[in-house]
């Protein structure tokens, strides 16, 4: 099949990802097609339309979806109207996978072809295909848990100098990016975007209230996330500590919306300090927005980040933020504009900037404000789904058509 001439102002991709359900990057594209797929998006917007299509895999033994799908993400890509070739894999970085991407990719024959995990990137350089196709690679940053995630880490930095071009969430991630090997001139920075959060009703909110044990009038922090190390969730049980003794008379609790491999961790470390009874975990949940509903504050202790997902629903919910002065937080929230920064690793830091929120309404009030409208207006999915597809005009030279200037009187 011979690829489209970009002249026809339609731009194909194929987007390869590895995911079982829809978070993170996962829900981001998504989202981007929702927008970019539509005829009213691209012709207000002057610009290509884009047409969609998903490479993903799938291991034996994997759990399906209630509809049939192989597992949560690929029912959800067909859900929102996207074809989707579903490659079978015996154990990950399956040789016969490589094979099953060379088929699919040249099969569809596309104008750009993106990918956006570990395994994505090194089959497709492996493959060769990211010299025959333009290659965008999404890089959402590093984690160095365990040996294993430091070796997929190796394999990401051999991978990404091949591609057309590296797509990165923050300023800091591309500086890492250009010290691994990945020219400069090849790296772009887009952050995240979300949307403004429906509100829950009432008899949810109650119903959540009642399942967390929050009793009238205690104040609410929120903490929202995988939590693993980087994630800095002991840090904020040691803040809550420092909180505790700065301000006895304070009727605070800690709501934990996720779970992960800390968990055990920031239990003890709360029975340690004598705040059981102050840290509710509420698990893993597939929904946070209600969440928001009953937050105080929202605290972002980690010690790494790229572009958090949890730091933009929170800004657009109008919850006040305390977070830590890492990776691409600043970029998005301005300290004492928007939330409050803090040095990572500081629970004393954390512990004053989360009082400060607690008892200065009219400042709680400010930057949550300050926060809503900035999230709303820079970061709106509609900003991102333009910035992407702008993006790939340029990389196979479908520029945007032109469009009449305002004049300002």
């Amino acid at each position: 099949m011979s690829r489209a001439h970009p002249s026809t102002r339609t731009i194909r991709l194929l987007s390869v990802m590895e995911a079982t359900t829809v978070t993170g990057p996962a829900k981001n594209l998504l989202g981007f097609v929702a927008r970019a797929r539509s005829s009213e998006f691209a012709e207000s917007a002057g610009l290509p339309r884009v047409e969609t299509r998903v490479v993903t895999f799938q291991r034996a033994g994997g759990d399906a979806a209630a509809d049939g799908a192989p597992n949560a993400f690929v029912a959800g890509a067909r859900a929102a109207g996207l074809e989707v070739d579903v490659i079978p894999e015996r154990f990950r970085f399956d040789p016969r996978a490589l094979e099953g991407l060379r088929r699919a990719v040249e099969r569809h024959a596309p104008d750009v072809v993106q990918t956006h995990m570990v395994k994505s990137h090194f089959l497709l350089r492996l493959s060769g295909l990211g010299r025959r196709f333009p290659w965008v690679a999404f890089h959402h940053g590093y984690t160095a848990t365990d040996t294993k995630m430091r070796l997929y880490n190796q394999l990401d930095r051999w991978s990404l100098p091949g591609a057309a071009r590296v797509l990165t969430v923050c300023g800091p991630f591309a500086e890492q990016l250009a010290r691994t090997g990945v020219r400069r001139e090849r790296i772009t920075v887009r952050h995240n975007s979300v949307t403004r959060p429906a509100r829950a009703d009432d008899a949810s909110l109650a119903a959540l209230k009642a399942r967390l044990g929050l009793k009238e009038g205690e104040r609410v922090i929120l903490a929202v996330g995988r939590l693993s190390f980087e994630k800095g969730h002991a840090d904020l049980v040691a803040a809550l500590g420092e909180l505790k003794r700065l301000d006895p008379a304070l009727d605070f609790k800690l709501v934990v919306a996720g779970d992960g491999p800390e968990r055990a961790r920031a239990e003890e470390a709360a029975g340690a300090l004598s705040l059981s009874d102050r840290v509710v975990f509420a698990g893993h949940t597939s929904d946070v927005r209600p969440f928001y509903a009953l937050a105080d504050v929202l605290a972002l202790p980690s010690h790494s980040e790229g572009s958090p997902n949890v730091l933009l629903e929170a800004m657009a919910a109008g919850v006040p933020v305390a977070a830590t002065r890492v990776g691409g937080v600043p970029e998005i929230a301005e300290d004492g504009e928007s939330a409050l920064l803090v040095p990572a690793r500081d629970p004393s830091a954390m512990a004053a900037a989360l009082r400060r929120l607690l008892t200065d309404t009219p400042l709680a009030a400010r930057l949550s404000e300050s926060a809503r409208e900035r999230v709303l207006t820079e970061f709106s999915p509609e900003a991102y789904a333009r910035a992407l597809v702008e993006f790939y005009g340029e990389l196979v030279g479908c520029a945007p058509a032109a469009r009449p200037r305002t004049v300002r009187t």
